[in-house]
């Protein structure tokens, strides 16, 4: 079958022509990217030569967002859903993660089935009453496509479902295509791993915070690890992107999510994160979405920065919503290559209240107990990397076996 044989070769197809990094593109939040230019990464969306034989005479399932887009020569972009219409690709529905198809809805908000408006699909979400497909949604349905912008932190929910989905297609025998993208966090691999015992839709998985893969990678992984129920095995084929490799910088032209506004939000956002698990607010309720921290706790004569979170896209109830927060802005803070636990731990050691300072949510973000009991007990920031060494070593041997990319 077509399908296999295409599957066959592409885990074995060498990266060709991997590039230095170029500039990044000047503008923040831009719908306008070179997606042409010489040397430019080409994701797997726009191979279109590479995967479109395959959809014909097929129903498919699309699993996307708003950053499922192709680029075109002019510098804009289409939606891979009406692109795939327009090629009459036969779109029998369309499944949405976390913050919906569209990409509106607050972190953590129920997103209900609907009808998209601008195709008339159905629209059913993964977030909410099922967060894997059932077998009655997935009826008909020949393939499965997955193309979803991730940025490479455990904790980060798009990897979630793109388990549950890999489990259902298995499941029901459905192929499933992956349009790779780049990771915008790819270039590092930091953090404790993902302790069996706090396992949840936040971290499934035993890796790292900052797993260092693309979608692609990720889902060999789950296949190659036996990471699906009954250690099933989804029919997989990973469209490659052309010209990346994972210390090559990316600008994400489409927010990924709400409260990832930018590129600094992206680079911070798995150090910051940490603070969803406290009392301290990151951000949300500001312009300042994982660029800022603080909380009313925190002692204003170390933490001058002030600031008070209000109800804005993506955040209708922010932490400590109306109340004036001290922290730190960080919005010119240089680009991290690792975790940062300093500004986890400045605000331990100085907040009023160090009983009421963690909540129930911090060890699934942390994927441990231990960090919690490393930071009360004072430890350093260097002697608790320390005891990530070992899980990290292990991982990144385990994490060469499923590489596409340098």
């Amino acid at each position: 079958m077509l399908f296999n044989r295409l599957l066959k070769n592409t885990f074995f197809i060498l990266a060709l022509g991997l590039i230095s990094c170029e500039a990044q593109t000047k503008k923040q939040n831009t719908s306008i990217v070179k997606a042409s230019t010489e040397n430019s990464i080409v994701v797997g969306a726009n191979l279109t030569k590479k995967y479109l034989p395959l959809l014909k005479e097929k129903k498919i399932g699309i699993v996307g967002n708003q950053t499922s887009v192709i680029f075109k020569e002019d510098g804009s972009y289409v939606h891979l859903v009406d692109s795939l219409l327009s090629s009459t690709i036969k779109i029998e529905k369309v499944f949405s993660p976390e913050h919906g198809f569209r990409g509106k809805a607050d972190a953590g908000e129920k997103v209900k089935d609907d009808i998209d408006t601008q195709t008339g699909l159905p629209l059913v979400s993964l977030y909410g009453s099922h967060k894997k497909p059932t077998d009655e949604q997935l009826k008909g349905i020949e393939m499965m496509v997955f193309d979803i912008q991730d940025v490479g932190v455990r904790f980060y929910t798009y990897i979630s479902t793109l388990h549950y989905v890999m489990e259902a297609c298995a499941e029901n025998n459905i192929p499933l295509l992956i349009l790779d993208r780049p990771n915008p966090n790819g270039d590092y691999v930091d953090g404790p791993i993902l302790e069996a015992s706090q396992k949840s839709f936040v971290g499934m998985h035993p890796v790292p915070i900052v797993h260092g893969m693309t979608i692609g990678e990720y889902a060999q992984m789950i296949n190659g690890e036996n990471w699906l129920e009954h250690q099933a095995k989804c029919e997989l084929l990973v469209i490659k992107m052309e010209n990346y490799n994972h210390q090559r910088a990316y600008h994400l032209p489409i927010k990924p999510s709400p409260n990832l506004p930018n590129d600094q939000a992206i680079n911070l956002y798995p150090s910051l994160c940490f603070f969803e698990g406290t009392n301290v607010n990151a951000g949300r309720g500001t312009d300042y979405q994982f660029q800022v921290f603080g909380s009313p706790d925190l002692d204003s004569k170390i933490f001058e920065y002030s600031y008070t979170p209000t109800p804005n896209e993506g955040a209708q109830h922010p932490k400590n919503e109306g109340k004036v927060c001290y922290g730190m802005k960080l919005t010119s803070a240089e680009k991290l290559s690792e975790i940062n636990l300093e500004w986890l731990l400045d605000a331990y050691r100085n907040t009023k209240n160090k009983n009421e300072f963690f909540n129930n949510f911090f060890p699934k973000l942390a994927g441990t107990q231990k960090l919690q009991q490393q930071i009360e007990s004072e430890m350093s920031e260097e002697a608790i990397k320390a005891t990530w060494k070992k899980g990290l070593e292990d991982y990144l041997m385990m994490r060469k076996k499923y590489l596409l990319y340098k």
